[in-house]
């Protein structure tokens, strides 16, 4: 049992939910990121998701695209991402990596398996990467003990939903609407519908994402919900810059409100 299981097998012995909030690695530095994680962790989060900056993010927002544009434009890249969080290895909780294939095609599915493994990495969220043409990676990724996380989305057939469930490790990511990452005022009025559709068809856990930007919003969603990911409201706050420390002392405060509204 991964220790992403374990975390979901714990809060759920006290009846509660996990905390997953969402950083992209990089911004507005590796060592802003190192000590943001850290701060987080200290905060409540459950596990952590940290964002590989891509130039074509077709499943984020404008403000997680801003960022991973801040990102790149430091020369962030998957070695260097790996490179941190090893150094922050056991420091933690869980750390799963969101990246797009291409950059762990161009990296080899062994190698990227066997250095998330070295570095600490413990899942890993590939959104462009369908379940049909997934096998090889999986092969790869269940070598080493990493768990692969599958996204399902209001869209979703009970097939597909019957196919996530099967290839995912760790937990299902939940879409919780139809377009791409950002704060949003008002939750959709079918998510709690369609967590209970996945629940009568999967036993993994269910993590929502998506449009959770409040501890109001949070709360709600932890009714129903194994796990709350929480990304863009995160990374405005990091946008809104400030003080360094400043800027990690407001990420802090504010996981720490979502962590008291949960729990």
């Amino acid at each position: 049992m991964s220790r992403i299981q374990k975390t979901f097998r714990d809060l759920k012995k006290k009846g509660q939910a996990a905390l997953i909030p969402f950083l992209v690695a990089g911004d507005p530095d590796l060592k802003t990121t190192g000590d943001l994680i850290l701060k987080i962790a200290e905060a409540g989060a459950d596990i952590i998701e940290l964002g590989v900056p891509y130039s074509d993010p077709l499943a984020d927002g404008p403000t997680i695209q801003a960022a991973a544009h801040r990102a790149l434009q430091r020369g962030i890249n998957l070695k260097s991402i790996l490179n941190l969080t090893g150094n922050l290895k056991r420091k933690t909780p869980p750390l799963v990596i969101m990246t797009y294939f291409n950059p762990v095609f161009r990296y080899g599915l062994k190698a990227f398996a066997e250095d998330c493994r070295e570095c600490g990495i413990e899942g890993v969220v590939i959104p462009d990467l369908p379940p049909e043409e997934a096998g090889p990676w999986i092969k790869e990724a269940r070598k080493t003990g990493i768990d692969t996380i599958f996204l399902t989305a209001p869209t979703s057939s009970p097939e597909r939903i019957s196919l996530a469930s099967k290839v995912s490790r760790g937990f299902i990511y939940h879409v919780s609407v139809t377009g791409v990452t950002g704060v949003r005022g008002k939750l959709s009025e079918d998510l709690e519908l369609a967590v209970r559709k996945i629940r009568e068809i999967s036993k993994k856990p269910v993590s929502v994402g998506f449009g959770i930007s409040t501890p109001e919003q949070a709360r709600e969603v932890s009714r129903f919900a194994d796990g709350i990911i929480v990304g863009s409201a995160i990374v405005k706050i990091i946008e809104d810059g400030g003080e360094r420390k400043e800027v990690i002392q407001r990420v802090g405060a504010f996981i720490s409100s979502l962590a008291a509204a949960i729990r």
